[in-house]
């Protein structure tokens, strides 16, 4: 006995199987953006701010990270330690709240710079991921659900609501 099914019709052609991935993805692509970019703050901000928390309650063992480990060129490691503390803790604070988020990522992309270079160069994996969530918040913003959405400091893209795209 034959089968009479055609393949498109049993689902088993190429065509098929691509159209369905095809309509899979225009699903998940639907997805808010702005999701996306609250959920990169949060992640971002975690890690520094319990980073810049750690450094504030055992202060003495930060400075003496900063003189004996870190090294940091230039800078005495007090002055380092309380510009690394105070860029952790004020700029993920910004990012939590969406506010001023462009600006927050400078600082934050700055001190990935710094401790890629002269600190831990092996850790380049994981100043990869937070880098490139922060040029993500640097370039595209802090999103619909922000502080800077709220206020002003980030405009509805009408252009692109109207040819459709997610926000």
């Amino acid at each position: 006995m034959t089968n009479t099914m055609s393949p498109a019709a049993a689902g088993g052609s190429a065509t098929g199987i691509l159209g369905r991935v095809a309509a899979i993805g225009a699903t998940i692509g639907r997805f808010p953006l702005a999701i996306h970019q609250m959920l990169f703050r949060l992640a971002v901000a975690g890690v520094f701010l319990r980073a810049g928390l750690d450094k504030v309650r055992s202060w003495e063992s930060t400075v003496a990270l900063f003189r004996d480990e870190y090294k940091v060129p230039v800078l005495p490691p007090e002055l380092a330690a309380v510009m690394a503390s105070s860029v952790e803790i004020g700029c993920s604070l910004l990012l939590v709240a969406g506010l001023a988020t462009r600006l927050a990522t400078l600082p934050m992309l700055g001190m990935i710079l710094t401790i890629q270079l002269f600190v831990y160069p092996q850790a380049w994996p994981e100043h990869l991921v937070w880098g490139s969530i922060l040029l993500f918040l640097l370039t595209r913003g802090g999103g619909a659900i922000s502080l800077d959405r709220l206020i002003g400091l980030e405009a509805v893209d009408t252009a692109a609501i109207r040819s459709g795209a997610r926000h």
